[in-house]
């Protein structure tokens, strides 16, 4: 292996930025996966470019990738996890608020992950321990901070809570308007902004454990000291237990507080 597993995750995250970065504002092809979720010319083209680059340094390992779905064996100790364009919705409306993720779970565990933000040329990256920005050529160590008391909320669907729980009603609430400021980013992107400081926390229902949406980000968090846990303060397992990411445990104790207000209630 010449090139270090969080380097080539670097690499590939940054080949399909690059094709979502050309391919704004063109006319693209859509194709509906069901009557609320579809993928454009560009996601499609993105995943062959993050491909190209994972398979021609790690011809053997699997992938799992959204669009193309699995390849390699299911039993591979290596798998990387491919979201080529987190945000599809965002992009087909001209919003440059988006991401690329790409994450390689060994074992039980993710052990390298970048997310790359096609419109700033930023790629955060982590290697398992540190948890970096990269511009320019440049790294800097992400530093997470409630200071900001930005919340982003995932409003998009499914809600398998819904019965218990659903962020909708979190916005409601008065002491959360109170205490936070509710953001919308529609986009895993909001993951990168918890680690960097740019957002003290970020909620989402449905399943996130070994998700190509989810595991870069939630490895990149882990990595920059992020408090990471289900909607219920658990560690993350199988299954629609949702995500909490704060960049602190007072903001994580302030925001699990107001989640389990809605869950007992």
């Amino acid at each position: 292996m010449s090139i270090p597993d969080s380097e080539l995750a670097v690499a590939a995250a940054s080949a399909g930025a690059h094709v979502v970065r050309v391919r704004y504002g063109t006319v693209l092809a859509r194709f509906d996966k069901s009557p609320t979720d579809f993928a454009t010319a560009a996601d499609i083209e993105a995943e062959q470019a993050i491909l190209d680059v994972l398979r021609t340094a790690r011809p053997d390992d699997a992938v799992l990738a959204e669009e193309s779905g699995r390849t390699g064996g299911t039993d591979a100790a290596r798998t990387w996890l491919v979201d080529p364009l987190c945000g599809t919705l965002n992009f087909a409306a001209r919003t440059q608020l988006v991401a690329v993720n790409v994450a390689l779970r060994t074992g039980s565990h993710v052990s390298a992950a970048a997310m790359a933000d096609p419109f700033t040329d930023e790629v955060f990256w982590t290697d398992g321990a540190r948890a970096s920005v990269r511009h320019a050529g440049t790294d800097e160590p992400l530093a997470p901070t409630g200071e900001s008391r930005l919340v982003d909320v995932n409003l998009d669907p499914p809600f398998p809570n819904a019965s218990a729980f659903r962020a909708a009603r979190l916005l409601a609430d008065d002491r959360f308007v109170a205490r936070f400021g509710p953001r919308v980013l529609s986009t895993t992107l909001a993951l990168t902004w918890v680690a960097a400081g740019r957002r003290a926390a970020y909620l989402t229902d449905g399943a996130v454990a070994d998700s190509v949406h989810f595991a870069a980000g939630i490895a990149l968090c882990r990595a920059a000291g992020c408090v990471v846990t289900d909607l219920r303060g658990a560690p993350l397992a199988a299954g629609p237990v949702g995500l909490l990411v704060a960049a602190d445990e007072q903001t994580h104790a302030e925001l699990l507080a107001l989640v389990r207000d809605q869950l007992t209630g």
